[in-house]
């Protein structure tokens, strides 16, 4: 028998090696696997295509997707050339620009607010079910935001535009089709339909912070508002700086259903945006190089846009996403 132990025991990995961390957590290791499967699957392998963007490609080189992309000739960055000397590159950058920095100055403090709102309210109840009413929006797609807004504000029968009609007479603001209210009605929409689901993560930031906290400073004579200046704010900081992170990589990231469905020929000189551009060239047009190209040069910018305001956050002391 002390033997049988013995071999048993050299046939056991060593701590600190993978298969002994495999073996140790194997059953948590099966239920990721199906996640790990769906990102190689749909998240790694269509990155195979971002080869398009480096050649001058043609679905008619192949016989299939991927023989078209292994057949077509390489042209190296040519095709990045073209896109940022095209006539329509600064018009698109502009657009994502003004779209994307409105909604950072305006929509992301908004979730921020409405969770220090919510976190004051004594009676829980009646926070529960203010909870469940703004998370509703978020669960309403795209499509149905935008038919609600067509039927609200536009100039035949909507119900707003009535009423705008009433106060203002005929300057009364058309809302669907004026370019120079474009942006604010995305902001908007956005504000209105991920408000209430993006404060879940500013409320749980909320839930840890020290209750003793508030009792001493309330023994201090502190009112409401001290000790949401120096409580509360601070202890939700490092969250607060984690999310202005991720929110400035996606600047040049407006989504594209919203601003596809809100773009009729009244508003195309300033809703035409990256992803905008992307669809077109690449499904309408069948330009599939450039709209790879434009599609990477966006992930690029992102990523270098996530490192650096990582960076500027450990610069002024604080933790940082990694």
């Amino acid at each position: 028998m002390g033997e049988k132990a013995a071999a048993a025991a050299a046939k056991k990995p060593k701590a600190g090696t993978w298969k002994h961390a495999l073996q140790t957590h194997k059953w948590l290791y099966i239920m990721i696997a199906p996640g790990v499967i769906w990102m190689l699957v749909f998240c790694f392998l269509p990155m195979f295509g971002l080869l398009m963007a480096f050649e001058d490609f043609s679905p008619y080189n192949g016989d299939s997707m991927l023989g078209a992309i292994l057949h077509s000739p390489i042209v190296g960055f040519d095709v990045f050339k073209k896109f940022l000397t095209g006539p329509d590159f600064l018009t698109i950058l502009g657009n994502t620009l003004k779209i994307s920095i409105t909604s950072l100055i305006f929509y992301f403090p908004a979730p921020i607010i409405l969770a220090l709102i919510l976190n004051e309210l004594k009676n829980v109840m009646f926070k529960r079910v203010t909870q469940t009413m703004v998370y509703i929006p978020h669960f309403i797609s795209w499509v149905i935001v935008a038919t609600l807004t067509a039927q609200l504000f536009n100039t035949t029968d909507g119900f707003v535009y009535h009423i705008l009609k009433t106060v203002f007479g005929e300057n009364a603001p058309d809302i669907m089709s004026n370019p120079n209210l474009f942006v604010p009605m995305i902001i908007g929409q956005s504000m209105w339909k991920e408000t209430g689901y993006g404060t879940i993560i500013f409320l749980a930031a909320l839930s840890g912070v020290d209750v003793q906290l508030y009792e001493a400073a309330a023994v201090d004579g502190a009112n409401r508002w001290q000790k949401l200046w120096h409580i509360t704010l601070p202890a939700i900081r490092a969250t607060i700086v984690i999310m202005l992170i991720l929110k400035v990589g996606q600047l040049l990231n407006t989504g594209y259903e919203q601003i596809f469905l809100m773009q009729n020929s009244m508003n195309r000189a300033v809703s035409d945006v990256f992803d905008t551009y992307i669809y077109t060239k690449g499904v309408a047009n069948g330009n599939y190089s450039l709209a790879t190209a434009a599609g990477l040069f966006k992930s690029v910018v992102s990523m270098i846009m996530v490192l650096g305001a990582n960076r500027l956050a450990k610069v002024f002391g604080e933790s940082g996403f990694y």
